[in-house]
């Protein structure tokens, strides 16, 4: 099986948060495109969130992700994978993205939120190991906006990703690594 590629991340010098998926699924791969399968409710979580239409071209929708200071990026450079399904993923074949620069470049991000229990787990393993520990970096895993978690109702998963507004409230205090 051929090993499949993320995308670059989405970022800017601004950035003070980033949300991290785990690898793009087939319709994304396809489109070349964060998110692009059409029950994939990340563009519709966000752009409610942040007050954009979730319908706008690709690119000002990501446009509007770094002006509100927001990165996105994935947990994978790398891994083979039959299908879409994070529980799909080759073990042996993970190779992750470089952390370590991204977060050089990237120093004022404080809060990471990961797009689901695999980004979470993955990070966790692969990444977090590797990083100086940043006392206030918060970490927050949300619900996955994929059209595989079906069982969590849309309602739910927005008001977990709610999370994704806190940083402007000065009464976000959860500043944990992630478990």
């Amino acid at each position: 099986m051929t090993p499949i590629h993320s995308f670059p991340p989405i970022e800017d010098a601004s950035a003070r948060t980033l949300i991290l998926g785990t690898m793009p699924g087939i319709a994304s791969l396809t489109a070349q495109q964060y998110y692009a399968h059409p029950r994939n409710a990340f563009w519709s979580i966000l752009g409610g969130l942040l007050g954009f239409d979730p319908k706008l071209d690709y690119t000002t929708r990501t446009q509007r992700l770094i002006a509100d200071g927001i990165a996105l990026w994935d947990v994978l450079q790398s891994c083979r994978r039959l299908g879409s399904l994070d529980s799909d993923i080759e073990t042996e074949s993970v190779v992750a993205n470089d952390f370590g620069r991204f977060f050089g470049r990237h120093p004022h991000i404080q809060h990471v939120y990961f797009n689901g229990a695999s980004a979470e787990a993955l990070y966790r393993r692969h990444v977090l190991r590797n990083l100086p520990l940043v006392s206030d970096r918060v970490y927050l895993r949300l619900p996955s906006t994929s059209p595989a978690n079906a069982s969590i109702p849309l309602i739910i998963k927005v008001s977990a990703w709610r999370a994704v507004l806190a940083p402007r409230s000065r009464n976000y205090t959860n500043r944990r690594r992630p478990r």
